[in-house]
């Protein structure tokens, strides 16, 4: 496998290779006139942003070549290598002082750190270390060499549990029933890192909200969290408390004091940007507490088993949404919320619920009330024909009321008819009357066949005039364009 050193190389080129054929040889002194075709030598330094990952890298390779070519590297792609010893990434990282972006996912990096380091990189702003399953000491440790450090990805590494706090157990603290198996813990030290602002924490296994307000709590300054595809059931920590009291012990205690969670923002007072895609959260009591973080704007929360079931439209879950989370300016990567949107996201919320017993009404419900006021129910108008209406039919002497389906077409009344007109479609032809334009314009020829009755606006009282084409009646080419004011004539309407 190769190092970095040889890749570089097989990238770039190897400066040692290079040759001075500039200096002219025998045969060629004395000449004038030369042609000169420039070559592209191999790079002596590679470019600030480095990008190698695929290679196979294992090792780090000669430690002078490596600072006479990355001297000047910026960002820089181990992705996908074999990378498997942390003395060999940071024989590294360690002649890149300029560093700004560090990845090295999918590098088997599980390994504790073992060797000492005395380096800090100021510089160092992003650190990805996705599917590497690097343990939480050595977490902690890369984190105190990385002062300046503001976006880290831990994805898919396999997290039960958050450990980025110190915890030494030195002596009982309780007043009675001293003994070996005693749980208090003393001296905890929670180290804390400002400058974090972005976390990405995609497909680890971790259930419990307890454990992420340990995120936030070393991380006092986070303003956007991913935690797509954990299996957070709840962001109820009482119950959590109630339902794991045993492994939730050690904990409680550690954050006996100001850090105790006792609500799910607690940790995160600058969380603005908040992932929850296909997670497991199930009620619409978790969406009510999110809406009590206190700076957030931003929420992801689809493929949850809260939208598994067919209660609701796209449209009815997102006015769901936006009333109950009031701070909230974007939902779910769309555009910004505007005011008429929460408006009238917010009544259809009233609405929504003021058909419910009390006590299935959420707070919220109560809170846009006193905003909004009792509103009325909608009216349900429906703006469809009826689909049957009684009309008169005339043929000739003979009339009767019939009720008829305004969905037929022209062609199918007219077969319909053959029993009450006593002649075959074929010769038949129907004018409709409107019973208030009945001495306006007179009756329509309904010419069309394929026409359905509603089309002609029929309502209950209107007319149809069934009457026979007539006989032996051959029209020339002038006789078939007379107006229908003309034919209506012919048949005497």
């Amino acid at each position: 496998m190769p190092s970095l050193l040889e890749a570089l190389e097989q990238k770039y080129g190897n400066p040692s290779a290079d040759s001075d054929s500039s200096t002219p040889d025998d045969d060629s002194a004395g000449i004038s006139v030369a042609i000169f075709v420039p070559c592209k030598s191999p790079r002596a330094a590679v470019p600030a942003l480095l990008v190698l990952n695929d290679c196979d890298i294992a090792t780090a390779g000669e430690r002078d070549a490596l600072v006479a070519k990355c001297s000047n590297v910026e960002e820089l792609d181990l992705a996908k290598n074999k990378l498997d010893q942390w003395t060999e990434v940071f024989g590294i990282l360690e002649h890149m002082p300029r560093l700004k972006f560090v990845n090295l996912s999918f590098n088997s990096l599980s390994k504790p750190i073992e060797m000492s380091l005395d380096k800090r990189w100021e510089e160092l702003r992003n650190l990805v270390l996705n599917s590497t399953y690097v343990n939480w000491d050595s977490v902690k440790k890369i984190l105190e060499h990385l002062p300046s450090l503001e976006e880290l990805h831990l994805s898919l590494n396999d997290y039960n549990n958050v450990e980025l706090h110190k915890q030494e157990k030195a002596g009982c603290q309780c007043t009675e029933n001293k003994n070996d198996n005693c749980d208090c813990l003393s001296n905890v030290d929670v180290k804390k890192h400002p400058l974090m602002r972005i976390l990405h924490f995609t497909g680890n296994p971790v259930k419990n909200w307890t454990e992420v307000s340990k995120l936030g709590y070393a991380f006092p300054n986070l303003e956007s969290l991913v935690l797509a595809e954990c299996p957070i059931q709840s962001l109820d920590i009482k119950e959590e408390k109630t339902a794991e009291e045993g492994i939730n012990k050690n904990y409680e205690k550690f954050c006996e004091s100001e850090l105790r969670p006792e609500s799910p923002h607690d940790a995160f007072n600058s969380l603005k940007v908040l992932n929850l895609n296909s997670t497991n959260l199930s009620s619409w009591n978790d969406i009510e507490r999110l809406a009590k973080f206190p700076a957030l704007q931003c929420v992801r929360v689809q493929g949850c088993p809260l939208w598994e079931g067919n209660e609701y439209t796209e449209h009815e879950r997102r006015q769901l949404l936006i009333a109950r989370l009031p701070n909230v300016q974007t939902l779910n990567g769309g555009g910004v919320i505007s005011a008429d949107e929460r408006e009238a996201a917010e009544r259809a919320f009233i609405r929504y619920y003021m058909d419910k017993p009390e006590s299935d009404r959420p707070e919220r419900y109560f809170e846009l009330v006193q905003k909004h006021g009792k509103l009325d129910p909608l009216v349900n108008v429906d703006l469809r024909p009826e689909k049957r209406v009684k009309i008169t039919f005339t043929c000739g002497s003979n009339s009767e009321i019939r009720s008829v389906d305004i969905y037929r077409t022209v062609s199918d009344l007219k077969t319909r008819l053959e029993g009450f007109a006593g002649f075959p479609a074929s010769k038949m032809r129907l004018f409709y009357v409107d019973q208030d334009l009945r001495d306006i314009q007179g009756p329509e020829l309904m010419r069309f066949p394929s026409k359905q009755l509603f089309s002609y606006n029929i309502r209950p009282g209107d007319e149809i005039v069934i009457v026979c084409k007539l006989e032996n009646k051959r029209r020339t080419h002038s006789e078939s364009k007379i107006t229908e004011k003309q034919e209506r004539a012919m048949y005497n309407l």
